[in-house]
């Protein structure tokens, strides 16, 4: 289950940080609510994923299991935004930023959504 979750993740973290770097170089915006938006589009996708895949035969519901995911994200989501602006304001280039919270907070969403989404630990 952890090896089919670090594949997944660093997947959608990939596609995450591309989103991230568009938004930011390429449209402009600011790094923070970037940050945000590319979190929630990699945590989407792997909620779909983890669902089909990591945590296959899981008994949760569809729609309960996706409201647990987002509850999970939203802990992820705040460690996430609160290390990458800590980061970005010590004046780490925010893609190696967002990279380091990425392992503080993937590691700590995967134990939530084992523990209490997909009962999986």
């Amino acid at each position: 289950m952890l090896v089919r979750n670090t594949i997944v993740s660093i997947g959608v973290f990939a596609i995450g940080l591309a989103v991230l770097w568009l938004l930011v170089d390429r449209a402009g915006a600011p790094k923070i609510p970037s940050a945000a938006v590319s979190f929630l589009v990699s945590n989407t996708l792997h909620y779909g994923l983890g669902r089909s895949w990591i945590y296959r035969g899981t008994e949760r519901a569809l729609v309960s299991g996706y409201t647990y995911f987002l509850v999970n994200s939203g802990v992820g989501l705040v460690v996430t935004l609160l290390l990458f602006a800590g980061f970005v304001a010590v004046g780490i280039n925010y893609l190696v930023a967002r990279t380091m919270t990425s392992l503080f907070s993937g590691l700590l969403q995967f134990v939530l959504n084992a523990v209490f989404n997909f009962r999986a630990l």
